[in-house]
């Protein structure tokens, strides 16, 4: 599907283009995002850089044989060598000369690798001025938790962030698709890039019965949910985070990290005990995931939703996306989604239709 065929468009934002771990220094890895490639390394100091694919001198793109050097990254076809600054600072003649790499804004926090994409920052970085994907981020990613993930998963989907993000306020789907008791507590609440949503779940656990477990749930931009648990009764905690990341118009690459802490009688802490329990976790929320991927793939967008009482937290989220698109809107190819009231439900008028890709199955997990 083209970009300007699809009915939202790329939002601007953070987001996740690999774990911290697969990039050692000395590593260069390239990530795809909205399209394009982008390159990562890091320097023998450690340092993370993310730039454009391709160098400007004649055009090679650094993830095919590009390697580091020191702090330097040098091309695989005439050995230009590039600080971290982006500027080149030799070749094997002793030739310089004054183009710069084009460098993407990169943070790591809590394991993962983050890249800037937006038009909404006020300077660029050197050497890419004007560039959308190169612009000042406009806000920052929440502070890092001090905690890594324990196990990983990840999957496409034939979808748009905005729509994955948004089954976190869906709450109906919760029940009916995946057979949860997870219930809205308070109303979501906005704040600038941030959403947080109130929710409580309540499952059975051998030993203790029904427990209802509060899970605050945090997005950052449409590119990062973070949920919490707590379980007081054994002493343990769950961090889920989400990161949907656009590789092309309607298809995503969603990634799960998990980190679940199980104090052992007598022992305390235990690594094994926490990455066997994170890995437990991590299994129920791919089958969730799994569950919505048939949906998401054959499911249109629509600007104009028929919402019924009860789901007043979805228009709110979807207002709050809003700003993560040119002009502080979607784009021009959505609406306001506003619940109906009792009288008034199953009215409504349909919206922007997604044309069938059905052909193209997103990957198996």
């Amino acid at each position: 599907m083209a970009e300007h065929s699809a009915p939202l468009p790329y939002p601007s934002g953070w987001f996740c283009v690999g774990r911290s771990r697969d990039l050692p220094p000395g590593r260069v890895r390239t990530a795809r995002l909205m399209g394009e490639d982008v390159v990562l390394y890091r320097t023998a100091r450690g340092a993370v850089r993310a730039i454009g694919p391709h160098c400007p001198h004649l055009g090679a793109h650094f993830g095919a044989g590009g390697r580091v050097r020191g702090e330097e990254l040098v091309c695989p076809f005439h050995g230009f060598a590039f600080a971290p600054d982006g500027s080149c600072t030799g070749s094997p003649d002793g030739t310089r000369f004054r183009g710069e790499l084009a460098r993407r804004r990169l943070v790591e926090r809590d394991g993962a690798l983050f890249v800037w994409r937006g038009e909404s920052g006020s300077e660029s970085q050197s050497g890419s001025e004007g560039r959308p994907e190169n612009a000042a981020p406009a806000w920052e990613l929440p502070p890092a938790v001090g905690v890594r993930p324990l196990a990983w998963w990840s999957g496409e989907v034939l979808s748009h962030p905005q729509e994955v993000l948004e089954n976190s306020v869906d709450f109906r789907h919760v029940s009916v698709l995946h057979g949860l008791d997870t219930r809205e507590t308070a109303p979501p609440e906005p704040d600038g890039p941030l959403f947080t949503v109130h929710q409580r779940t309540t499952t059975r656990f051998p030993g203790l019965g029904a427990v209802s477990l509060d899970q605050p749930v945090t997005l950052a931009g449409l590119g990062m949910m973070r949920l919490t648990a707590e379980l007081p009764e054994l002493g343990s905690s769950l961090l889920v985070w989400v990161l949907p990341t656009p590789l092309a118009p309607w298809r995503t690459l969603v990634r799960f990290a998990v980190t679940a802490t199980v104090p052992v009688p007598g022992v305390g802490a235990a690594r094994a005990v926490d990455r066997a329990a994170s890995w437990l976790a991590l299994q129920a929320s791919v089958r969730i995931i799994k569950q919505d991927r048939p949906v998401l793939a054959h499911k249109r967008y629509l600007a104009q939703p028929r919402l019924v009482p009860g789901e007043r937290s979805i228009g709110l989220f979807r207002r709050w996306a809003r700003q993560f698109y040119p002009g502080g809107s979607d784009g021009g190819r959505g609406g306001t989604a506003e619940p109906a009231s009792d009288s008034q439900s199953g009215s409504g008028s349909p919206g922007t239709d997604r044309p069938s890709d059905c052909h193209n199955r997103a990957s198996s997990a």
